[in-house]
């Protein structure tokens, strides 16, 4: 039994068994034996298939004369989106920074459940989206003009320092060798062996800035053109030995450093995918909702595009919302192959 949805009934059940908080907000459940209707992430025990019914949303289960369930409040899914949009409308709009219990109270959500939820729905917590535009802004503000003590006041940082103090860790290297294309930053590479071809591994002092295949340090050097680029070293072949480990057999090696930044939007994205457990698969419209935005499937796809370290951020395991294994940078037969190593392809 089941009103008309843009969701199969197959891929609503398989929403529920899953938990999948992707769903939230686009299918709902309904109990035939209790009267009651869930979304797909309730922690409730799960009915027998038969006694469910799927709606497209809690008003229509409600006009089909159920009643939302108390424990994972069903209705309050659209309430909570709204609320987010609005807090990233706020953040963004804000020349000074918003702290979380202001921010939380113009949404009217308390601060620490707000502060979960924000994290969930954009994959950052509020104060790393304040963050990452500021650093965005600045980044941008560096490529165009001359002053890069304008560019950091353009940004919205109240000083200089304010924002020396996380440039390294958001831009990887100083906001003036930034402004000057890498200049100063020196990047390691080599080109390591694998059962799917040359890879290319290069890593600053502060981690691994592009892992690809078919490119070579010709392409590095295109990628960042001031930068000191400078072939191996011991340091590069112990960490290059750990990459290529999870090429070959991947999940072994999760705390690999990464020196790599983004948009908020791509580094939301980012780290949807890293959340992606081995042996799934998300289509891009669930991973647009899950990086808080589900209307962004073309924006997700060009994020899985911009994604620096192959493997390391798992843009293979996101395929097309019909099953089909999608696009991938490296070619759609080194994708199929890291599905099956990592137990989830045909």
């Amino acid at each position: 039994m089941s009103n008309q949805q843009s969701l199969s009934d197959d891929a609503a059940w398989a929403a529920f068994e899953a938990r999948d908080r992707a769903f939230d907000g686009r299918v709902i459940g309904a109990v035939l034996t209790t009267g009651i209707y869930c979304k797909p992430s309730c922690p409730a025990r799960r009915p027998k298939r038969e006694n469910v019914a799927f709606y497209p949303n809690a008003e229509a289960a409600r006009a089909a004369g159920f009643r939302a369930c108390m424990r994972c409040k069903p209705d309050e899914v659209g309430r909570d989106r709204v609320a987010v949009a609005r807090a990233v409308a706020l953040i963004e709009a804000a020349e000074e920074g918003i702290d979380l219990e202001a921010l939380a109270l113009e949404v009217g959500y308390a601060p620490h459940h707000f502060h979960r939820l924000f994290k969930r729905a954009t994959g950052v917590t509020p104060a790393a989206y304040a963050r990452g535009l500021k650093a965005r802004r600045a980044a941008e503000a560096l490529g165009r003009d001359e002053s890069v003590t304008e560019a950091i006041y353009e940004a919205g940082y109240s000083a200089p320092s304010r924002f020396y103090e996380t440039a390294n860790a958001r831009l990887g290297m100083t906001p003036s060798a930034w402004k000057r294309g890498g200049a100063g930053v020196t990047i390691r590479w080599t080109l390591a062996e694998t059962s799917l071809g040359p890879l290319l591994i290069a890593a600053t002092d502060k981690g691994l800035c592009r892992v690809a295949f078919d490119e070579d340090q010709f392409a590095l050097a295109r990628r960042f053109p001031a930068a000191e680029i400078v072939q191996g070293g011991a340091a590069l072949a112990a960490l290059a030995a750990r990459v290529v480990s999870e090429v070959e057999t991947p999940g072994r090696d999760l705390d690999l450093p990464i020196d790599v930044q983004g948009t908020a939007f791509q580094e939301a994205v980012w780290e949807a995918l890293r959340a992606i457990p081995q042996g799934e698969t998300r289509s891009y419209a669930q991973l647009a909702a899950a990086a808080g935005n589900p209307k962004a499937v073309r924006a997700v796809g060009t994020a899985c595009g911009s994604n620096h370290v192959a493997v390391l951020i798992p843009c293979h395991r996101v395929t097309r919302t019909d099953g089909g294994v999608g696009g991938y940078a490296y070619g759609p037969d080194r994708k199929r192959v890291l599905l099956k190593r990592e137990g989830a392809g045909e």
